[in-house]
């Protein structure tokens, strides 16, 4: 964090000194929500959950190292006390925001925002200190975290920024405006909270409104609700995609026999053979945009595609392939599940598994649709019938059932997961040697940790 005294950080946030609290004290450390993440001279900002209640662990963050928490009242330690703790840490990082003088980079879409913020990391990393959300920690408790752990020398902030409703992004971009803002895709992921797609894009052109004009923007070519988000700016626009008049353009896209995609990355008269180290042919968009954002920092695209070639999503749960020793190959992106994403998913499995291989899939109900969750489930349905797995387990309520007989109608093996075992043993039992198995799901059935478990990776 950039070093501010106790005093300034409450006056930022409109707080009081509490707890004989040292006004001069320098909070140097990041703000965090959780007493075990907890670094030397961070503010513990005291958050109450469903089960548990942050201030009843301030004093543990202040013997852990914390300068002070952040609370709502008095407590057994030096505290800022304010109204509302989650406004306060939009308020502190809106200070430190101010105060940073390096590159801050937004990044929304529908699908693929991690996957594309943790490619841009790579590729920025070694231009200079860059900060970047952790995880998918993009809603306003841990994007106040992110802006925090911003330093004086960090050359680049990429900042993920996630919505479930009109003005929700905006808001984020009130506590640190983007100088280069990127929207993926709009897709149907939360379609049930947004009502449709155009609104959908609405939200998401927050990112693009909120751009000065000596800002970029960088838009999906591609997807017609996004390229029209030019006329909301008044800043230099980058393209990416496929089509021809796209300014940042994968070519000559193939598979390699393990479902690692390779392309040509094209920018201008510049053209760079890439093989991507991540799984999956819907990460070459996921690199273009990656691509597309780097060239927009000033990066040479020389230097793009070398980073491109070594760059991995280092967030678990997406694409998070593992093949024990016994051939089995677990494919992890069962960190959630939107309707594009679960078909992405799907035919990552058929190109990772190939002709020979059996082919396996566990999969969670999608959630958030609203009226087109039949429609989306039934595409679902229609996908799996054209990749034939050997065994298909369901987790979920009544969409899943309906995609489960619809492929027992279809001839496939198809069942659902029960409570009577484990679900780990319910799916080893499906398994062969040799299998490629995909787990994919929204984030409520908790897959990714049994992904991990099946994987044999241990999980913290």
């Amino acid at each position: 964090m950039i070093p501010f005294s106790v005093q300034e950080t409450a006056s930022a946030c409109g707080g009081q000194l509490a707890g004989a609290a040292d006004p001069n004290r320098l909070i140097t450390g990041p703000l965090a929500f959780d007493s075990r993440d907890i670094s030397p001279g961070s503010l513990f900002c005291c958050l109450r959950g469903a089960s548990r209640d942050g201030h009843d662990f301030a004093a543990r963050a202040i013997e852990a190292g914390a300068a002070a928490v952040l609370a709502d009242r008095a407590v057994d330690a030096p505290a800022i006390v304010v109204p509302d703790v989650i406004a306060a840490m939009g308020h502190i990082a809106k200070h430190v925001a101010s105060a940073y003088t390096g590159t801050v980079i937004a990044l929304t879409g529908s699908a693929g925002k991690t996957s594309t913020k943790d490619l841009l990391k790579a590729i920025l990393e070694p231009e200079g200190s860059t900060v970047a959300t952790h995880r998918s920690f993009n809603n306003e408790i841990g994007f106040p975290v992110t802006v925090s752990r911003v330093q004086s020398s960090s050359r680049y902030l990429i900042l993920e920024m996630g919505s479930r409703g009109l003005g929700h992004i905006s808001s984020l971009c009130q506590i640190a405006r983007p100088t280069i803002a990127t929207v993926l895709g709009v897709g149907s992921a939360h379609i049930g909270e947004f009502g449709s797609r155009q609104v959908t894009a609405r939200a998401k052109a927050e990112i693009i409104r909120a751009l000065p004009a000596h800002g970029t923007a960088v838009l999906n070519g591609d997807d017609p609700l996004v390229a029209a988000m030019a006329g909301d700016t008044d800043a230099k626009v980058i393209t990416f995609g496929f089509g021809e008049d796209c300014d940042v353009r994968a070519e000559q896209i193939d598979m390699q026999r393990d479902g690692r995609p390779r392309f040509v990355l094209a920018h201008g008269a510049s053209k760079r053979r890439i093989a991507l180290r991540v799984h999956g042919r819907h990460n070459v968009v996921n690199a273009l945009a990656a691509a597309a954002t780097a060239i927009a920092a000033h990066v040479p695209v020389a230097r793009v595609a070398q980073a491109l070639r070594d760059a991995e999503i280092s967030s678990g749960g997406r694409m998070e392939v593992t093949t024990r020793p016994d051939g089995v190959t677990v494919i992890n992106d069962a960190f959630n599940a939107g309707p594009e994403s679960m078909l992405a998913a799907l035919t990552a499995l058929g190109d990772i598994a190939g002709p020979h291989r059996r082919r396996v899939t566990v999969l969670g109900e999608m959630t958030e649709l609203g009226r087109e969750a039949t429609d989306w489930h039934d595409q679902v349905t229609d996908h799996l019938i054209r990749i034939r797995p050997a065994a298909v387990m369901g987790l979920g309520g009544d969409h899943i059932d309906r995609v489960l007989a619809g492929l027992t109608a279809a001839g496939l093996a198809a069942a659902k997961a029960t409570g009577e075992k484990p679900l780990v043993e319910q799916i080893t039992n499906l398994l062969r040697p040799g299998d490629v198995v995909l787990l994919k799901g929204a984030n409520t059935f908790g897959l990714e940790a049994v992904a991990r478990t099946l994987a044999g990776v241990s999980v913290t």
